[in-house]
């Protein structure tokens, strides 16, 4: 059992030493790629590398799934420049880390479904950075609104008054302005960018200015006033979001406590008694009682979670 036991750490230690010095690997020859791409560039901008990887059997690899169209359109929207290749290999990378310390404490099953849970969590860290930028894209819109319609009011055409909030707009509204004034403006079209500018950032009150744009272009009208109104209504609703929100932290902080306090208490018990805990641990239905313990506490968190998440 002993030897077992060598052998399996000893084994452990070099697949992790293999990952690690793979995806170090990878990311050197991602770097010579991109130096030896800008030497070779005239400066232009116009064409970007769409490969997944840097590594031909990985890029093909992944091209194959489906889900990596979607991986890659959540780092779009969340402005990380990562590669899909990168993300992918440090998902397996903590998955297998994750999988090899659950071992220890927790059955087969219950330590694959933790490394697939810690796997994703570099995917969870993608839509919070794509939800932040969201939420500040939502909370500035009103502002630029009512620049643009002044802009409109004093006389400018629609492309000039987009150029003109883009110069002075905060992020990321100002880079989202940008690529569709200069989509516009190569010969898409504004029909054409404004649809991209909404796929980029699906939100409703980017939705809702698209629609009185194009109402405005086939019925006319004063857009100016529309789009006061509209920064209004915007103002309203992020009110009520951020009142919402607030009453809603109330359940996300208890649900956070009532997660947190079995573990702290464990924990405890592990310093001060730990001949008590290790009866669980050594028991043979040990294992999978602390599994179905940390599965119940993952599961309340995310009914709180639900709970909690009013949609407006």
């Amino acid at each position: 059992m002993l030897i077992l036991s060598v052998l399996a750490f000893f084994a452990a230690i070099f697949l992790l030493a293999a990952i690690t010095v793979a995806v170090a690997w990878m990311g050197f020859v991602k770097q010579t790629a991109e130096a030896e791409a800008a030497q070779e560039d005239d400066g232009s901008t116009l064409f970007r590398d769409e490969r997944l990887s840097s590594l031909n059997f990985w890029d093909s690899l992944l091209a194959r799934f489906d889900f990596i169209e979607i991986l890659k359109v959540r780092m779009a929207q969340a402005e990380l420049e990562w590669s899909v290749g990168r993300v992918t290999a440090l998902m397996l990378l903590c998955g297998t880390i994750a999988g090899f310390l659950l071992l220890r404490i927790l059955p087969v099953w219950a330590a694959f479904a933790g490394a697939i849970g810690v796997a994703f969590l570099p995917y969870g860290y993608i839509l919070r950075a794509r939800e932040k930028r969201f939420r500040a894209f939502r909370e500035a819109f009103p502002d630029v609104l009512d620049s643009m319609a002044r802009a409109l009011r004093a006389g400018y055409a629609l492309p000039a008054a987009v150029d003109m909030v883009a110069a002075d707009a905060p992020e990321p509204i100002s880079t989202e302005l940008k690529k569709a004034s200069a989509e516009a403006n190569l010969g898409m079209g504004w029909d054409r960018a404004l649809e991209n500018l909404a796929r980029r950032i699906p939100v409703l009150e980017v939705n809702i200015f698209i629609s009185a744009v194009v109402l405005h272009s086939r019925t006319g009208g004063k857009l100016g006033e529309v789009l006061s109104g509209v920064a209004e209504n915007m103002r309203e609703a992020i009110s009520l979001q951020g009142e919402v929100r607030a009453l809603a932290a109330h359940g996300k902080l208890t649900g956070a406590i009532l997660t947190a306090l079995p573990v702290a208490i464990a924990l405890m018990m592990m310093f001060f008694s730990p001949g008590y805990m290790q009866t669980l641990y050594y028991h043979p239905l040990g294992k999978t009682l602390i599994a179905g313990a940390i599965a119940c506490l993952v599961l309340a968190q995310v009914v709180i979670r639900k709970i909690v998440d009013i949609k407006l």
